[in-house]
């Protein structure tokens, strides 16, 4: 994990809250991880899929509750992964879903467990009031990681057309498996990779945010950006509706990020979030 990271940031929260907390950490190469050294009163673990049966069987075998944090769209799940997530629901303690689309997935697998709603935690303080940087033509930013469910190659696809009638470039913050072939489709076109980068630096030059994510259980660079005053134009994925994102249908991103680009619109967070203290309180409560 990446020091200094939300993710690390999150983490340190929430270790600030118990007596003890341990990250075990399944990545590329981990069969089965150790359990570490108990004892330990809730076992939380982040999908309901192999990682929460690893964590059903961890839970049962020290004695602690078990507890399942719901961070993706389970009906984009293919039926053996749904059915997994069914088992492991089924045997959980309590819940936590990212939003209240997710929590009503959960509950219509008819699990007994109390289920919260609780986003990922934002420090959206520091993207607020950003200072715009002056910049020649349109800035087009592409958040997220370079996967198919994210479906970055839409993304170079959209920008193709736009460019056919506003001066722009884009923008495409992250890494992933189609990173190579990215790069090859987007051949001599003005498209910038910088890897993982603070996106607020990206967010005070851009001039809309482009989503293309086939599914999002909630979508933290939607927020982020509305947050910074930037437009967002997204499929009708996560949060991006009510949060106040420019919804429109995939086959239409393309002249709905030129409409925003021609008008200057600027961008509106339309949804309230917790303050840290709040977070971490009602993140206490979910387990």
């Amino acid at each position: 994990m990446i020091y200094h990271s939300e993710a690390y940031k999150r983490i340190e929260l929430q270790r600030s809250q118990v007596e003890r907390l341990e990250v075990v950490f399944w990545g590329r190469g981990s069969i089965w991880p150790k359990i570490p050294a108990g004892p330990f009163g809730v076992v939380t673990v982040q999908d309901p899929l192999l990682r929460g049966m690893y964590a059903w069987r961890t839970a049962r075998k020290i004695g602690a509750r078990f507890n399942v944090q719901v961070h993706m769209d389970l009906q984009s799940l293919p039926l053996w992964k749904h059915i997994l997530a069914q088992i492991v629901l089924r045997h959980a303690d309590s819940v936590r879903a990212v939003s209240e689309k997710i929590k009503k997935q959960v509950e219509n697998i008819g699990i007994k467990a109390p289920v919260s709603v609780l986003p990922i935690y934002i420090d959206i303080a520091r993207f607020q009031n950003l200072e715009r940087k002056p910049h020649e033509g349109k800035i087009i930013l592409w958040v997220g990681r370079f996967e198919e469910e994210k479906d970055p190659l839409l993304a170079l696809s959209v920008f193709k057309k736009v460019r056919a009638s506003v001066d722009a470039r884009l923008v495409m913050l992250g890494k992933g498996k189609l990173g190579d072939a990215l790069r090859k489709e987007a051949g001599d076109l003005p498209v910038e990779f910088p890897g993982w980068q603070d996106p607020a630096t990206y967010y005070a030059a851009a001039d809309v945010v482009l989503c293309t994510s086939r599914h999002e259980s909630w979508g933290a660079s939607i927020i982020e950006a509305l947050a910074s005053g930037v437009p967002v134009v997204s499929s009708d994925v996560g949060v991006a509706k009510e949060a106040g994102a420019i919804v429109s249908a995939r086959s239409d991103l393309a002249e709905t990020t030129m409409d925003v680009l021609r008008l200057g619109s600027r961008g509106e967070l339309k949804i309230p979030l917790l303050s840290k203290e709040e977070w971490i309180k009602r993140w206490k409560e979910t387990l």
